[in-house]
């Protein structure tokens, strides 16, 4: 009965001894891997599948150091060549303290892979008749992508849901590398507007003259050269317009730009007539708008007509739980991305990780760990796979860590004590406490809600 309930199940199940070799091997996993089940059964595995070996079998691995594997890609040739795409879940059977087998779950991905690869090559067909490439926009990332523990990122991910079911404008700052992009397509594609087109642009990779003609379109016969054309945001109709560094805008040209967040009419670069769109708005920058105004980077009408809601995405330096979810995460993603087989990472190495201040933050790790992937051989991620400028500020780091803690802190507490003082002594006026603070009134609410000082 035992057999017949495991033949009617729809994966592949493999099972081992402890010596490797099969001692059960159903039909599913026999039609998979294009063999029989007489073929593999009694058989040493590494016999069976050659193009296997002790560091890339899952089944053998389990046995070795006796932790599961769980939904780890693995492709391989079996014993008559050809190449089988799995998608595998391996856990030692432990009697007592003994490890006496492994057992193995796979599903098939090599039939979803080859129709994956023709529909590819349909499309390159199909591309390669018109005489211009076609363009694909859009979002595909979604809240679930976004891996923390933090508690400060949680809050920051519920506010971006309550957000996405809403049109209103969103203000994202971040550090450059924390992930402000995955927040934004998230926004999209949890939103009414998920349907319709999400379009990034980067304003800091436009010079001032082409950007309006980028986000407004032209017409032709406005300049040399010009045809009719549309813009990002008649593209975006109905969807999301994301600009990124809105700060390296020009002053006359954010005014422009606060004229069609106002009523959402725009007009064609040379052209006289107008077009209303439905745009969401969304915008980030790698440096605080208040920072930006005080600069006169940002002008303050622009500020506070997108600022209906504001997401700070903190560093990863603030985030120290979440370093080891996201390198096992990446871990994962390469094993998969390079056909390795990396299960485990050494303590120091982690204590190394967690205590580096990642001023790349999310982005500098994710390279750090495909750096580390590309020249790993075993199964565990040592000292020596990572950068060696890592490797060189072991000690350095720690310590630079602890001082920049004690001066941050001891520069809060200064901060807060002053500005309290000031609005004690300007009866709470915030103007006058802005005055004798000698910094712009904007900063000091800023620096009010953010230390939690209230009137």
């Amino acid at each position: 009965m035992l057999e017949a309930i495991l033949e009617s199940i729809d994966e592949a199940i493999h099972v081992v001894n402890s010596e490797g070799i099969t001692i059960y091997y159903n039909q599913v996993a026999a039609s998979n891997d294009g063999t029989t089940i007489k073929d593999v059964l009694g058989k040493h595995v590494l016999d069976v599948f050659p193009s296997l070996n002790r560091q890339s079998s899952t089944l053998l691995k389990v046995m070795e150091n006796g932790k599961p594997i769980y939904q780890q890609s693995q492709t391989y040739k079996n014993i008559k060549g050809q190449l089988i795409d799995t998608v595998n879940t391996t856990l030692p059977i432990i009697v007592g303290k003994t490890i006496v087998g492994a057992v193995e779950i796979a599903k098939d991905l090599s039939t979803v892979k080859k129709l994956s690869h023709s529909l590819l090559e349909l499309q390159g067909k199909v591309h390669y008749q018109k005489s211009k490439p076609v363009s694909i926009t859009g979002a595909k990332y979604h809240f679930d992508d976004i891996i923390t523990e933090c508690p400060e990122m949680k809050k920051v991910k519920e506010l971006a849901r309550k957000a996405a079911q809403t049109s209103s404008p969103v203000m994202i700052y971040g550090e450059t590398g924390t992930g402000k992009e995955l927040l934004i397509q998230s926004i999209h594609n949890a939103s009414s507007r998920n349907k319709n087109q999400f379009i990034a642009q980067n304003c800091a990779s436009l010079p001032t003259s082409l950007l309006e003609s980028t986000l407004f379109g032209t017409k032709k016969g406005s300049f040399t050269g010009s045809v009719d054309r549309s813009g990002l945001f008649e593209l975006a109709h109905r969807g999301t317009l994301f600009l990124d560094e809105i700060n390296t805008m020009s002053l006359d040209f954010q005014t422009k730009m606060l004229r069609v967040l106002e009523d959402g009419v725009i007009r064609r670069v040379g052209g006289t007539d107008t077009y209303l769109v439905n745009v969401r708005i969304i915008v980030a920058m790698n440096e605080h708008p208040i920072t930006c105004i005080e600069k006169g980077l940002l002008r303050s009408d622009l500020f506070y007509r997108l600022n209906v809601i504001f997401l700070e995405v903190p560093p990863l330096r603030k985030r120290k739980d979440d370093i080891a979810l996201l390198v096992h995460h990446f871990i994962k993603k390469y094993n998969y991305t390079f056909n390795k087989l990396v299960l485990d990472i050494e303590e120091n190495v982690m204590r190394k990780l967690k205590g580096h201040q990642w001023p790349g933050n999310i982005r500098e790790l994710e390279h750090t760990i495909e750096y580390a992937m590309n020249i790993i051989e075993g199964d565990t991620l040592m000292m020596d796979h990572l950068p060696v400028y890592l490797q060189e500020l072991e000690v350095e780091t720690v310590q630079e860590e602890i001082k920049s803690y004690s001066l941050r802190s001891t520069l809060e507490k200064t901060e807060r004590t002053l500005i309290k003082q000031a609005l004690e002594h300007s009866n709470y006026n915030i103007l006058h406490a802005a005055k004798l603070l000698e910094i712009p009134r904007q900063t000091l609410q800023y620096k009010m809600k953010k230390y939690n000082i209230t009137l």
